[in-house]
């Protein structure tokens, strides 16, 4: 499945600009804890630069705020808006990913969770909306009502009552972890979208007998795993997180892989028997 990427919307690009680059780029140099003369060395500029940029007594030349940007790790988005800022117009493009200039990342995507098949793997964007998926995770997603199938967010099939939440046997730690997942997107994003999200997932109830924690004689885990029953088994994964590196538009920047990789021998077998 494809979806079309929405950028920010007018008024929170007004709202941005009217905040001047000098702020910005300081509230991301402190996000970052990096000193002036830091950030100046890492730049080949001066502290005293520096800091009449952020008071505004200097205003930064394109490439100067692209520089800092990537000094402080700045995500693609964030950096639109600081050039914004600045007065200049946005250095990276956000393509729809149906567009056809992406029809060779969509299908190197497609190639690439299918070949961790029978592991489960999706690819979502900046939202959690999941834009493709193996065997794998529908799988896992067997039994799930069309409701959350029909416009599939990751975090809403996890964490719904009506998700795989009642199979999770884990579910208060791994709730935990995806919500500080998102709760530290949302500090470098200030994405109005994913808090909504955040804000509607977290209000799910949780039951209050569901196992919180791992049984005391599991095996201990590398990381931690996602404990989730299918089929009168319950079956171990860890998850990983792919990005693309030195992205150059804001749609592939903010595509993710995931992969769940069994935790352990049993779960291993299990997906090793659907492979034959």
């Amino acid at each position: 499945m494809a979806i079309v990427a929405s950028g920010p919307s007018a008024s929170a690009t007004a709202s941005t600009a009217d905040k001047g680059v000098g702020p910005l780029l300081r509230a991301w140099r402190e996000r970052r804890r990096i000193s002036q003369l830091e950030l100046a060395l890492r730049a080949d500029s001066s502290a005293r630069h520096i800091s009449f940029i952020e008071t505004g007594r200097s205003r930064p030349s394109e490439e100067m705020v692209l520089r800092l940007a990537g000094h402080l790790d700045v995500p693609v988005r964030e950096r639109n808006a600081l050039l914004l800022a600045a007065g200049y117009a946005p250095h990276y493009p956000e393509t729809p990913l149906d567009d056809p200039a992406l029809d060779a990342l969509r299908d190197g995507m497609e190639r690439l969770i299918q070949g961790y098949e029978p592991c489960p793997a999706l690819v979502v964007d900046a939202g959690y909306t999941v834009v493709a998926a193996n065997r794998g995770v529908m799988m896992l997603l067997d039994g799930v009502p069309e409701t959350l199938l029909s416009q599939p967010n990751a975090m809403r099939l996890t964490l719904h009552p009506q998700g795989l939440a009642p199979r999770i046997r884990n579910l208060r730690a791994w709730r935990g972890h995806l919500l500080a997942q998102m709760e530290r997107q949302i500090a470098l994003q200030r994405s109005d979208r994913l808090r909504a999200l955040y804000e509607e997932v977290a209000a799910y109830p949780v039951p209050e007998e569901t196992p919180g924690d791992e049984p005391a004689e599991s095996p201990a885990y590398f990381a931690l795993p996602l404990l989730i029953e299918h089929d009168g088994r319950i079956l171990s994964f860890v998850s990983s997180i792919s990005t693309f590196n030195t992205p150059m538009d804001v749609t592939v920047a903010e595509l993710a892989i995931e992969t769940f990789l069994p935790a352990d021998p049993a779960t291993a077998k299990y997906l090793h028997t659907l492979a034959v």
